[in-house]
């Protein structure tokens, strides 16, 4: 049996954790690293049915409508006269467009009730252009944090206030950019934005701070804010 010495296994360990930093995408250096938090509402009401789709469904019904069993009427009115009474409420469906859309009011979540919306808020953030306010996705840039999922918490509840109404989807960011400065004068290397993604739970407001503006919007919307990552964004974001 060989033994090792301390100072060889270290070295052994050493050389197998550098790897998987690097396969990671971490920095061993000192560029910064920025975790964000893409922040989504699902749909509230069920979305339209694609033409081609309710066109299939329509021939589908009408198909198996023709070798259907055919019961005697007697039994069909039992059937309908069952579960009547006076508890009996009859259903109204909520209006897909509202004041919210009439109005388009992007700051509120009552709006495009069959889409996901996304929060956008307008203000610093690290890296922008010239120091001066734009629109970005809650963020935070990490410093000591357990994790990096943790520094995405702490990004997006410093915007809302609490957690209580959010819910982190996995611990391993969505997606991740190397964003290089824009201007040669500026006082910032490149960094690297890992992308958490996190919903809405069970309300229709939130009280949004530490920012000048916010909005609330679709996918097509906040794709019209990031021209230069459209084509990322639009493929890492699935709606």
């Amino acid at each position: 049996m060989k033994f090792y010495s301390k100072s060889i296994m270290q070295r052994s360990l050493t050389s197998l954790v550098r790897p998987l930093v690097a396969k990671r995408g971490f920095s061993t250096n000192s560029e910064k690293i920025v975790a964000s938090v893409l922040f989504e509402r699902l749909p509230v009401v069920i979305p339209k049915i694609d033409p081609v789709v309710y066109a299939f469904e329509e021939f589908s019904f009408r198909w198996r409508n023709q070798f259907r069993r055919r019961y005697p009427d007697e039994f069909l009115d039992k059937s309908d006269s069952r579960g009547k009474g006076d508890y009996q409420m009859d259903y109204v469906p909520a209006p897909r467009i509202t004041e919210a859309d009439k109005t388009n009011d992007r700051k509120s979540l009552q709006r495009a009730l069959d889409r996901r919306l996304y929060l956008l808020l307008y203000g610093n953030a690290y890296g922008a252009p010239d120091g001066k306010p734009f629109w970005h996705f809650p963020e935070k840039v990490y410093e000591s944090e357990e994790t990096l999922r943790k520094c995405a918490e702490l990004a997006l509840e410093s915007v809302l206030g609490d957690l209580s109404r959010t819910y982190f989807v996995g611990n391993a960011p969505i997606g991740h950019m190397v964003v290089q400065p824009t201007d040669k004068g500026q006082d910032f290397p490149s960094f690297k934005r890992f992308i958490f993604k996190s919903q809405v739970i069970a309300t229709n407001k939130f009280n949004i701070g530490k920012c000048e503006d916010y909005l609330w919007v679709t996918k097509d919307e906040l794709l019209e804010y990031f021209p230069e990552q459209a084509e990322y964004l639009n493929k890492m974001i699935i709606s």
